[in-house]
């Protein structure tokens, strides 16, 4: 499968059958252990059987003191090395089910208290595993009420519902932690959150896009070593690659910690836009120190990103119409950026705001 087609088929599965890795998890959440602590955690797109966020927050449900932890399913899970029959459990195959845990001891008695006692759990107690009447759609009554009751929502929701998404955590004010392509940053219902500083990304950077384990039925199969780029075969199992970033409600380090600016500002190092009213930089780290009227910056700028030094004005036209905010030249009829006549890929345009 082409790269296009695949990051497409990627999007617009609902039931996603790309799997986040549990390494991918941990690394970003170890980063807000203190937020989590105390607090209701819903994985609302995450079959409990298969979702390695929901295993990430039952292995460390007590560590966190967490109060609950939810998990969806939805109904067209496939639930792929599930141990326990559902009809053990009284789930109808096919069915969407919940998982809710309030407490997690030494159940089976091992002297340790780890995934195996999530199991028992599951498979012992009959209110912590349960069928839902809907397909256990994210949007859907049951899942609001859920919605309702959490604190805090981390998940990888579907890519084609991503706005749907976001927009609904943030009109019931909801803390989140979410995965999302990289391309969502410039949404019509996102990049105005970005801008506003309303939600940001995640620590993990721009540069390290994520494997997924796929379970798609022509995901192919190949020797180790032997997959086509952007694929791998381990052990048997594929994944792809796929450009994604966490989105989050939560304060990142980037955004208390200023930049270090040190390369004074030139005409010549720094041209101005064919057209629009901005200079154009091409690496974060070169942002003139001396230099406060209106910059174009990758948008890797974001790894950086500190809001009491640089405020957000907008991005380039090529994104959406009205994303810039007014800097660009529409008599020039070209949306994306130009310098001298040549092409650059899409830019965010800053300001800084610590005016001395």
């Amino acid at each position: 499968m082409q790269k296009r087609e695949r990051l497409k088929k990627a999007r617009n599965e609902k039931d996603s059958d790309y799997y986040t890795q549990g390494g991918d998890i941990e690394e970003e959440c170890n980063n807000y252990r203190n937020q989590f602590k105390g607090k209701t955690i819903l994985c609302n797109c995450d079959d409990p059987y298969e979702s390695c966020f929901f295993q990430y927050f039952a292995l460390r449900f007590n560590m966190f003191r967490l109060k609950k932890l939810i998990a969806v399913s939805y109904a067209s899970s496939r639930m792929a090395g599930t141990e326990l029959p559902l009809s053990d459990i009284g789930i109808s195959e096919g069915h969407a089910y919940k998982a809710e845990i309030t407490r997690l001891d030494d159940f089976n008695g091992d002297r340790s208290v780890d995934l195996e006692d999530v199991k028992w759990l599951m498979r012992n107690d009959k209110s912590v595993v349960t069928q839902l009447e809907g397909d256990g759609d994210f949007r859907s009554e049951e899942c609001m009420a859920l919605l309702d009751q959490a604190d805090i929502i981390v998940t990888n929701p579907p890519y084609e519902l991503f706005s749907d998404f976001v927009t609904l955590l943030v009109s019931h004010h909801k803390q989140f932690l979410i995965l999302g392509s990289i391309n969502s940053l410039s949404y019509k219902d996102i990049f105005p959150l970005i801008k506003s500083n309303m939600i940001r990304k995640g620590c993990r950077s721009f540069t390290k896009n994520m494997w997924f384990e796929s379970r798609c039925e022509d995901a192919g199969s190949y020797a180790d070593g032997e997959a086509p780029e952007g694929n791998k075969t381990v052990n048997g199992r594929h994944y792809v690659l796929l450009p994604t970033i966490w989105y989050t409600t939560f304060k990142t380090k980037g955004c208390t910690v200023p930049l270090i600016l040190y390369k004074p500002y030139s005409p010549e190092e720094y041209p101005r836009y064919d057209n629009y009213d901005a200079i154009n930089v091409n690496k974060t780290a070169d942002i003139p120190y001396d230099y406060y009227g209106i910059i174009g910056v990758p948008i890797t700028f974001l790894d950086s990103f500190c809001p009491d030094q640089f405020e957000i004005l907008g991005c380039t036209e090529s994104e959406g119409l009205g994303h810039s905010n007014g800097i660009w030249d529409e008599s020039s009829g070209v949306r994306q950026p130009m310098v001298g006549g040549k092409m650059l890929y899409k830019r965010i345009f800053i300001r800084r705001t610590d005016v001395a």
